[in-house]
């Protein structure tokens, strides 16, 4: 395969960045795009150009580093896979693949096609733990969860954190993440006794790295690697509205007339 690529390069966030065109020559279908990439910067690398820079760690669609938009994107043309488990044979011949990094206000460009995910970080430690000491590991049968919350856990637990759904929703929204996060322990025993402070605070950590709002495009599941669901951030909502409303001092009582 021949393939003509436009790459994003920007040598550093207070850098101005521009599309640069490059030629992928004998690229087999069998690649992945990340191993593509990697004979592209061979062959930069060769002729004594800067390489282009991409973030990646396990390759095994696992980790959530890599990812960036492919001809306009996120993660690529295929459903439910990640960058670096995206093969060649899902493109043609000739074709042109336009990459560039998330576009959030929130996500930096650090350079190239990687961006600073920092922001998940911190929401993540805004809430997405418990505090319960717990000890030696229980037995796994010692606490018992009905079957539909084990796997609606199991399934919010699935966020890689790869920021997909950031940069597909029109509004930089990361509701679908926050939710996940939120979800996963809220729906296990473990996580009730802080399920209420935990959505406050993990919301409120969101809103304070300028994420935009959630319109309910649906974008963000339509691109998410581990195909989350959205029904996640209705199910944040409801806990959302619960605990603010149980956080309030109830007003006085009508003195009697």
């Amino acid at each position: 395969m021949n393939l003509t690529l436009r790459v994003w390069r920007q040598k550093g966030p207070s850098e101005r960045g521009r599309f640069v065109t490059y030629e992928a020559k004998d690229i087999s279908p069998d690649m992945s795009l990340l191993e593509m990439l990697d004979v592209v910067n061979e062959a930069l690398i060769g002729r004594g150009e800067a390489p282009i820079a991409f973030e990646h760690d396990c390759r095994e669609g696992i980790c959530g580093a890599c990812g960036f938009m492919i001809n306009g994107i996120a993660h690529g043309p295929r459903r439910g896979t990640t960058v670096c488990q995206l093969h060649m044979r899902s493109f043609r011949d000739r074709d042109t693949l336009v990459l560039e990094p998330w576009r959030a206000q929130a996500f930096r460009v650090i350079k190239d096609l990687i961006v600073d995910r920092s922001a998940f970080d911190r929401i993540t430690q805004a809430g997405g733990f418990i505090t319960a000491p717990t000890g030696s590991p229980p037995d796994a049968n010692a606490i018992l969860v009905p079957k539909e919350d084990v796997d609606l856990a199991f399934d919010a637990a699935a966020c890689i954190g790869c920021g997909a759904c950031v940069a597909a929703c029109p509004n930089a929204s990361a509701m679908l993440f926050t939710a996940a996060k939120v979800s996963h322990l809220g729906l296990l025993p473990q996580g009730q006794p802080e399920r209420d402070e935990r959505v406050r605070s993990m919301v409120a950590a969101m809103d304070r790295e300028m994420f935009g709002s959630c319109t309910n495009m649906g974008e963000c599941e339509a691109v998410c690697p581990k195909e989350i669901s959205r029904l996640f951030i209705a199910r944040m909502n409801r806990d959302l509205i619960r605990a603010t409303f149980k956080g309030r001092t109830p007003p006085p009582k009508p003195l009697p007339v």
